[in-house]
This record gives structure tokens, sequence and C-alpha cells, in this order.
């Protein structure tokens, strides 16, 4: 026979799986607290640098092959993609720290998420 205080928490358990079911959340797993990892931002700011690169080649190429002229075009929207690409990753860079920093904010208020989690009833 099960002690009425093993029923208690069984019905305690099964009240939070509804409650996760009926949001559709799962528990976040330790390894998902971060939105990135590392690597991700790094391949983001190359992809923006290399995009900016790119498109700023293909308006040089596509304007000088238009006007028939030297690759005068080809060079300044060069220049101007790589400027673009560099200020993507740099504003990028920016919105990460201002990410981090009010992740850091919130985990350093006083009891931090485990506070919060008690105070939510999980």
């Amino acid at each position: 026979m099960t002690d009425p205080d093993q029923r208690e928490r069984m019905a305690q358990l099964e009240a939070r799986i509804e409650r996760f079911k009926s949001k559709g959340d799962t528990p976040e797993k330790s390894h998902q607290n971060e939105s990135y990892s590392q690597a991700q931002l790094a391949w983001r700011m190359v992809i923006e640098l290399v995009t900016g690169l790119g498109i700023g080649f293909g308006m040089g190429y596509g304007l000088d092959s238009l006007l028939e002229t030297t690759p005068a075009f080809l060079v300044v929207f060069t220049m101007l993609g790589f400027v673009a690409g560099i200020k993507t990753m740099l504003r990028s860079a920016k919105e990460i720290q201002l990410t981090e920093a009010d992740q850091a904010a919130d985990d350093d208020t006083p009891g931090g998420a485990d506070e919060k989690r008690v105070k939510d009833g999980d």
C-alpha cells in the first residue's frame, strides 16, 4: 500500500505535468539556458560580413557590366559592402552584450532564478 505522503507527491507531480502540457512548454534543460552558444554568435558575425561583401561586390560588378566601365564601381561598392558588414557586426555585438547584461542583472537579484521558481510554485 502507498502512504498518503507519497500519494500527495504523485498528485503534485501530475498537476505539474498537466500544467506544462497545457502551456505547451517543456522544462528547459541546463544546456539550453543560453539562446546562442559562442560558436553560433561567431558564425552569425562572419555571415554578416561575408553577406555585406557579397552584396557590395554584386552591385559593383552589375553596375560595371551595365555601364561598361572599368572596375571602379566594383571597388567602391565592395568597400561599401565591407563597411556595411562591419557596421552590422558591431550592431550584433552590441545587441549580444545588452542581452548578456540583462541576463546577468536578472541572475544578480537576491535569490536569482531559483527564488523566482520557488515563488512561482515550481
